[in-house]
């Protein structure tokens, strides 16, 4: 992203007081408050601010925000990765789909298979593919969490490591140069393991914002991973060890 002087003079003022107002800002840059909105959503877009009721922060580097802000964030980006997504799956196919923002996406754009056998931990994807075209869907059970309506813990593994899928379809927290793919939440990760690893195919769904984040708990290695599907190529390096490690990118454009 390129930042103008004034998204600049944002982000300095939340390096100095760690979160800012949009009328205080408005007033000090001498622009509208919708002026100031619009700098501050492409800044949350970019992962460089986090998004709040009349202002910003500074984002946390080891918390992930809330579902509802992550859906909001890089739409079209995402609308793009999942529709390529989408051109993978094929009539009759089994598909494991784990809770994300991302993944949401995904489950939106499945509107032209049939017959699809579905295993998500997410009531709204399993919701979302539940009504179409002759799908079967087995929600994986457990508690469910208030902020996005996934299903985890151990009994939610369990029941993933009864199925054996062609496609695995995941979205990760953050993809790391040095540990990989990598999300914020144990059980989280321990459950993307467990879809990765009864699936045929693992397809990763990302946006360009999680290149060069860490989170706190380490999912797999690039190894483990058949195919990352982003919106932007990668950075050089991040595309030097994908190859290594046999991983197929794709870019949406």
């Amino acid at each position: 992203m390129k930042q103008t002087d004034r998204q600049t003079k944002i982000l300095q003022a939340l390096a100095r007081h760690g979160s800012v107002s949009v009328t205080d800002l408005a007033q000090k840059l001498s622009v509208s408050g919708e002026t100031i909105r619009r700098d501050i959503k492409s800044l949350s877009d970019s992962g460089m601010v986090r998004r709040t009721h009349g202002g910003a922060t500074q984002p946390n580097p080891f918390e992930e925000p809330g579902f509802r802000q992550r859906l909001a964030e890089n739409p079209a980006a995402k609308q793009a990765i999942a529709q390529m997504a989408a051109t993978q799956v094929q009539d009759g196919d089994s598909i494991m789909l784990d809770t994300g923002s991302t993944t949401a996406y995904v489950a939106r754009a499945l509107l032209n298979p049939r017959n699809l056998l579905i295993v998500p931990n997410s009531a709204d994807i399993a919701r979302t593919l539940a009504t179409r075209r002759g799908n079967r869907v087995y929600m994986a059970g457990g508690e469910l969490r208030a902020d996005d309506g996934a299903s985890l813990g151990q009994s939610a593994a369990e029941f993933i490591r009864q199925f054996r899928v062609r496609l695995s379809i995941i979205s990760i927290g953050a993809i790391d140069g040095d540990d990989g793919l990598m999300d914020y939440h144990l059980n989280e990760a321990e459950l993307s393991r467990a879809i990765i690893g009864r699936a045929e195919k693992s397809i990763v769904v990302a946006d360009h914002s999680k290149f060069g984040r860490r989170g706190v708990v380490r999912v797999c290695g690039f190894e483990r991973i058949t195919t990352l599907i982003t919106n932007i190529s990668p950075p050089e390096h991040y595309r030097d060890m994908m190859s290594e490690a046999g991983t197929e990118i794709l870019v949406s454009g």
